[in-house]
């Protein structure tokens, strides 16, 4: 089972956001069988292996063991990863398109750039499982608190700053079998989600 796995296909999706069917996900982060988990849903065994079955198609749940049980073959699944997040490309003909207004200071900008990559890292992950290779990549998540605008507006210049000062001294155009990398920093206001 994946940490995270991405859904690029608009029918994997579609299956994905329904409110029963993401329960049943959210349930087989440890395997369960539909007699299991009917239990705990409160749906009818037959109901839950329609709803699995649909999961089962489009890759979301796989099979992780048969028993046998009397008569009853008992199939027990387990979702493929912990959780999953819906890549823009599932809804391809109107994804965000940063190219579309850049604008530095734009919240939806932002959201553009975002869905990128989501995206990007999504294509690339999917590429590298199936080569069963890794993805190199680096990320910095972190929170820092501004005493005012005017201190923000200065971060964000001195940071702007600092990294064009990277790019310059390590991008090489001229590099053979070189690999153009996508750099993105993001700056905004911390939301505080309830425990």
């Amino acid at each position: 089972m994946f940490d995270v796995a991405v859904i690029e296909d608009p029918a994997a999706a579609e299956v994905s956001l329904d409110p029963m069917r993401a329960r049943l996900l959210a349930e087989l982060a440890v395997p369960g069988s539909a007699t299991m988990l009917a239990a705990k849903v409160g749906l009818a065994r037959q109901k839950v292996n329609y709803h699995l079955k649909t999961l089962e198609k489009h890759g979301l749940v796989e099979l992780v063991e048969e028993r046998r049980k009397g008569n009853v073959h008992e199939r027990v699944m387990q979702a493929t990863a912990a959780s999953y997040v819906i890549s823009p490309t599932a809804l391809a003909a109107v994804q965000p398109d940063p190219s579309r207004s850049p604008d530095r200071l734009s919240a939806r900008w932002l959201l553009a750039v975002a869905a990128r990559l989501v995206r990007d890292v999504g294509e690339l992950i999917t590429g590298a499982t199936k080569a069963q290779q890794r993805v190199a990549t680096f990320a910095i998540d972190g929170e820092v608190r501004f005493a005012s605008a005017g201190d923000r507006a200065a971060f964000a210049e001195e940071l702007a700053h600092a990294v064009t000062h990277l790019v310059g001294k390590y991008h090489d155009e001229s590099a053979e079998g070189g690999r153009d990398h996508r750099l993105v920093i993001a700056i905004h206001p911390s939301i505080k989600h309830p425990q």
